[in-house]
């Protein structure tokens, strides 16, 4: 807050904005009345002349697979149908120490589940550059709520760019932090290994003071690492040395115009003083059907714990044999993207294809890992596209879903690997949409990806 609006303006102002664009579909909860009160409670403490927090007055939403207590947590899904949080996650509990006002959950794939925000029990949330065309996902909704002013920040989470890309789609900046620097308690599970909670927002600066309020050791997460949150420096300009993968700006499915503009914008690098040197990378093809072998497996052992049995949706015969009360809820419940990816992790964690599919997968993600750490010996930072193509049409894929995995080419890199990564809205296309790039740092090195990201930005 700068002093010139209270904060229960703000709050006003947001919930009208809300109102009038509901069409857009991004928020599935509002917390109206509880925000004005939060709001109201923090401009009587600033007038007293108590200090302000570091999120003092800031509006944020939450995506719907985050834990708030006492309020609705449905990860965008039949199955949870009713359910209430009972606990906040760790962000949520580090947010409001810091005088944040959660205004609402926000729309979202099923279980984070998908790449285009069609596959919400809520319906779709629309992109509001162009309402034909979808926002991206799984984070569509968070996504959209910063696009259209529906709130100043908002968190989503990442398993396979779920994050990056609905930034890249709506024109916003998108950062998913390395693994295990954010707590993952309170985070409704899809992937375990892959998951982490990340930040929308406009302004590097923004999202730099989120992260550090949200990051950092949580005695509930036993993948936490032991390092203290990233605080912002300001940084003088300095001059990268920047790698990107040939086959990645060579792909046959990249959107040519994507290819030509990063293209020349590494070329205005170079000029500026920048090293950008363009890097063999042999392993890109195994990358998504890698992703997705590791992340269904996990998928289906994390969501065999809705059954109907203690929360959430349940048939409505109860004459049924367990066994067909489990199959008849769990086959009403969840979607069908859910469904898919529950069958194909369960396929590859079968005792014939284990080893054949699962086993290879953790081989390839090993040398994935491998190989980054010997590209960051010699580069600071690796830019790529963040998606293929610019935002598509609603419905233009929902029958290809092969098509619709290949969308995650260039993200899901970031999650097998476990590097920070952030996508900067850099570019305009020729359709009218926005497009940017895909920077990414080594591990834990998150202050040094938001000054490039910052420097660059500033360009």
């Amino acid at each position: 807050m700068d002093g010139t609006a209270s904060c229960e303006e703000a709050v006003l102002s947001y919930l009208t904005a809300i109102e009038q664009q509901k069409d857009l579909n991004a928020y599935i909860h509002v917390y109206g009345e509880e925000a004005l009160a939060r709001a109201r409670e923090l401009d009587r403490q600033r007038r007293s002349g108590k200090p302000m927090a570091r999120l003092h007055g800031v509006v944020i939403g939450l995506k719907d697979v985050i834990a708030y207590k006492d309020h609705p947590l449905t990860a965008a899904s039949r199955i949870l149908g009713g359910y209430t949080s009972l606990y906040n996650a760790t962000v949520v509990d580090r947010m409001l120490a810091e005088e944040a006002i959660l205004i609402g959950h926000l729309n979202c794939d099923e279980f984070a589940m998908g790449s285009s925000n069609e596959n919400s029990a809520y319906g779709n949330v629309l992109n509001a550059r162009d309402k034909s065309r979808v926002p991206g996902g799984s984070s569509g909704g968070s996504a959209v709520a910063v696009q259209a002013g529906l709130c100043m920040l908002s968190l989503g989470s990442d398993t396979g760019g779920s994050i990056r890309q609905p930034a890249d789609f709506c024109g916003i900046i998108g950062l998913k932090p390395t693994y295990g620097r954010v707590s993952r308690y309170g985070l409704i599970a899809y992937a375990s290994s892959f998951d982490q909670i990340g930040i929308f927002g406009r302004s590097v600066r923004d999202v730099a003071l989120l992260l550090e309020v949200i990051a950092g050791e949580d005695e509930y997460d036993s993948t936490i690492k032991r390092q203290a949150p990233p605080v912002w420096k300001d940084a003088p300009s300095q001059k990268y040395r920047i790698a990107y993968f040939k086959e990645a700006l060579d792909h046959p499915g990249l959107d040519p115009e994507i290819r030509e503009t990063i293209l020349q914008r590494t070329e205005e690098w170079r000029e500026a003083g920048h090293t950008v040197e363009a890097i063999d990378f042999e392993l890109l093809d195994y990358i998504v059907p890698a992703y997705y072998v590791l992340t269904t497996a996990e998928a289906s052992s994390n969501l065999a714990r809705f059954d109907g049995v203690r929360y959430g949706y349940r048939t409505g015969d109860r004459q049924l044999e367990l066994t067909e009360f489990y199959k008849r809820t769990r086959s009403e419940g969840f979607g069908r993207e859910v469904k898919r990816r529950i069958l194909l992790g369960t396929f590859v964690l079968s005792a014939g294809f284990y080893d054949a599919y699962f086993t290879k997968a953790q081989q390839v993600r090993r040398l994935l890992v491998e190989r980054t750490n010997l590209i960051f010996k010699d580069f600071d930072v690796i830019i790529l596209p963040t998606a293929p193509s610019t935002a598509w049409h609603t419905g233009e894929k929902m029958d290809d879903p092969i098509s619709m995995y290949l969308a995650d080419i260039y993200t899901v890199y970031a999650n097998l690997t476990g590097i920070p990564g952030i996508s900067l809205p850099l570019f305009g296309h020729t359709n009218g949409m926005p497009f940017g790039v895909q920077a990414m740092t080594s591990r834990f090195n998150e202050l040094y990806l938001l000054q490039f990201s910052h420097q660059m930005m500033q360009q």
